[in-house]
């Protein structure tokens, strides 16, 4: 059975992507399942998709812990252990990243022996999923070309021809160019239930209600989740264009992530702001305008 996994943010397509190499699957025969998980996260947190493949039932559910190739959009994720990106990884296991990093690089930093590659991130981000599927495809050396742009066509028709012609040049463009380690992605051996571990009784110790109770018994407690962490564009205030209308900004925010001077002047709190971009569209002036976070232009 093969089992992937794709790792990026909301917005950059992983649940798509997951859905095309499983179209391709299908369409070369295979059985399937290809689900996202994620929560009510909004634009650029982190979630995850994966996809199993096999000649025969598929009898696992739930998420994959031993991944055959692990698939990741956004390389800002690999250092965040919330995103879970290494777990359960293998020198079997092939991980390609989706970064200008050279491979090298990225092997010297994770300190992984398992083979590991790299697809451009030169190419436009919202392209990053298809290019990346299409790369996985060649990988695991079973779907063949006609297969992959079978599923990009399916999956992709509701976004007008000119989407789809841009999406699927991407992913076959990835397709031709990892040629050279076709078939490089194995399938994993099955997983018998009898060699799990036994579940066992926990005792949790009992804790008085204001510490363990499911509920929230005072405000701005989540001023300590920093959501910043999920921005890939930054917005940025051109002060010489505001005009103080800060109740537009402000109120559209929909975390309050923008706070308000003495002066009137709108000041966006970057610990908070998961980059959703509301302001930009809202902003009359055009004042707000958004940079890539791995910019080095700071505010």
């Amino acid at each position: 059975m093969y089992r992937i996994r794709f790792h990026g943010r909301g917005g950059q397509g992983m649940k798509t992507a997951s859905r095309i190499l499983g179209s391709a699957f299908f369409l070369q025969g295979y059985e399937v399942q290809d689900a996202p998980r994620y929560g009510a996260e909004r634009r650029g947190a982190p979630i995850f998709a994966y996809v199993r493949a096999a000649r025969q039932p598929i009898q696992e559910r739930g998420i994959i812990l031993a991944p055959d190739l692990v698939i990741v959009a956004d390389d800002s994720l690999l250092p965040m252990p919330a995103a879970g990106v290494l777990q359960g990884v293998t020198p079997r296991t092939t991980l390609l990243i989706h970064s200008s990093e050279a491979p090298e690089t990225w092997r010297q930093r994770l300190n992984i022996a398992g083979s590991l590659l790299t697809l451009s991130a030169q190419a436009e981000p919202h392209f990053a999923g298809t290019a990346l599927t299409g790369a996985a495809a060649r990988l695991v050396g079973v779907i063949m070309r006609s297969a992959l742009e079978q599923a990009v066509r399916q999956e992709l028709a509701g976004l007008g021809e000119e989407t789809l012609s841009a999406n699927l040049a991407q992913a076959l463009a990835a397709y031709d160019g990892m040629a050279a380690h076709a078939g490089q992605v194995s399938e994993g051996e099955a997983s018998a239930a009898v060699a799990c571990p036994r579940p066992d009784w926990v005792d949790l110790p009992l804790d008085e209600a204001d510490a363990a109770a499911a509920a929230i018994h005072a405000g701005a407690t989540s001023v300590e989740v920093r959501t910043g962490l999920w921005r890939t564009l930054r917005p940025v205030i051109d002060y010489a264009r505001c005009k103080r209308c800060w109740w537009v900004c402000s109120e559209f925010c929909p975390d309050s992530a923008i706070k308000v001077s003495a002066e009137n002047y709108p000041e966006i709190d970057y610990e908070h702001c998961k980059g959703c971009l509301i302001c930009v569209a809202q902003c009359p002036s055009h004042a707000i305008t958004p940079i890539p976070e791995s910019s080095e232009v700071k505010p």
